[in-house]
């Protein structure tokens, strides 16, 4: 991917070409995206052929020399080349309408003799998940990949090609649509692994040293996440439906594959759910942390007060100014020992103080056994919280019903 693109498409906004009132089907590159380098396979059971081209004309050259040929298209800054391609395998415009406007939803289309199929590619090639879209026509005897940018997760697909591993040189159409969609799949793999281990690292954090940056990362990872949930939800669904209806683009043997590619992407859905419950719950255990961290402050403020009212009591009631000359008046400030006096009440009233409040558990460590009856109540406390949540059994779910007896 370009640099201005990955910049543009990290602010995720939605723009559309084509502007109000334009025709059906009209295409409107984008001025900013990179220029369209134009590359094809063309492949059998026993030949291979692949070559970059500078004009469309040489693909239409390059068709029926094989039974298969793949072209695929990196960057949609010329309308020009996306409208030479279209019609050079009588694409429908409204497709191609799509194919430029980049915030399309993963989905499938059926034409009369080809497969429209829009799904989305992620990487974390600058640390920073980026999304394009990748459109594709599955014909019978060809496959039109279109991408945003340079640079996709189909390199591997390109090796089993080159190097005639697996089944893909000696299966039609179907089967190669297939490994590019198994690729893109694949490729999340790898990156919701990386949001896993940046999640465990803000675990980490959060219950040793929080701060406010901490707070900051989890939200982003929380914005990725959701972000691939956008992208891999609905490819579900277009998996689903190459794998499950009659397309004669598909053969039967084909969609087992797919059957399995469906699977991998219920598990990343699976795994992209549980990490963004994570993130969520690191995000109320960093203000429980914080509030935690706040009662300990207020804790020991507390108590540093609690101990100085007394000896305040005690030096104030000595301050006072009274008539030393009466008898009734303050007699032991005539006494000898009257400052030593003062000062062993006042240290008395401190440790007897600090005695108390080690005897509750609010300073110092924690006895097991208090530590276990604290354990217990909050488990307890838990417990009531989560039956609290739980909806009452209807009147047909009693314990004394008949079904039940």
């Amino acid at each position: 991917m370009s640099k201005s693109s990955q910049r543009k498409r990290r602010k995720a906004r939605f723009s559309r070409r084509t502007k109000p009132g334009d025709l059906p089907g009209t295409i409107r590159a984008d001025p900013a995206a990179s220029a369209p380098v134009v590359h094809v396979i063309s492949y059998g059971p026993d030949q291979f052929l692949e070559k970059r081209v500078a004009h469309c004309q040489q693909v239409a050259d390059l068709l029926g020399k094989a039974p298969v040929t793949w072209i695929n298209v990196e960057g949609l800054g010329d309308a020009d080349t996306i409208k030479t391609i279209g019609e050079l395998f009588q694409l429908h415009p409204l497709a191609l309408e799509d194919v430029v406007n980049t915030h399309q939803r993963p989905k499938v289309e059926q034409y009369d003799d080809y497969l429209f199929i829009v799904a989305q590619m992620a990487s974390l090639a600058t640390g920073r998940l980026e999304t394009e879209q990748v459109s594709m026509f599955l014909g019978k005897n060809f496959v039109v990949t279109f991408l945003e940018d340079p640079g996709d997760a189909f390199e591997p697909v390109r090796q089993h090609l080159r190097l005639k591993q697996g089944r893909v040189r000696g299966a039609a159409t179907g089967y190669l649509a297939y490994a590019l969609i198994d690729a893109l799949v694949d490729a999340y793999f790898p990156i919701v692994e990386e949001y896993g281990e940046r999640l465990d690292t803000l675990e980490d954090e959060v219950v040793d040293r929080p701060d406010r940056t901490t707070i900051a990362r989890a939200h982003r990872v929380k914005r990725s996440l959701r972000t691939l949930r956008r992208a891999v939800w609905p490819l579900r669904e277009v998996i689903n439906n190459l794998s499950r209806n009659q397309h004669e683009l598909i053969d039967a043997e084909t969609r087992i594959y797919l059957r399995d590619c469906y699977d991998h992407t219920v598990q990343i859905i699976d795994i992209v759910e549980t990490y963004r419950e994570l993130d969520a719950d690191l995000t109320d255990l960093y203000l429980s942390s914080l509030s935690n961290r706040l009662n300990e402050v207020m804790k020991v403020l507390t108590i540093i007060a609690t101990i100085f009212m007394p000896l305040s009591v005690i030096v104030g009631l000595y301050g006072m100014n009274f008539d030393t000359s009466s008898p009734f008046n303050m007699p032991e400030l005539h006494w000898k020992f009257g400052y030593p006096f003062v000062w062993v009440w006042m240290a008395a009233s401190t440790g007897g103080m600090l005695l108390f409040f080690r005897h509750k558990g609010w300073i110092g460590p924690r006895s097991p056994e208090r530590q276990e009856r604290a354990a217990r109540a909050a488990m307890r406390k838990r417990e009531e919280e989560a039956n609290a949540k739980r909806p009452a059994p209807g009147p047909h779910h009693g314990v004394g019903d008949e079904g039940e007896e």
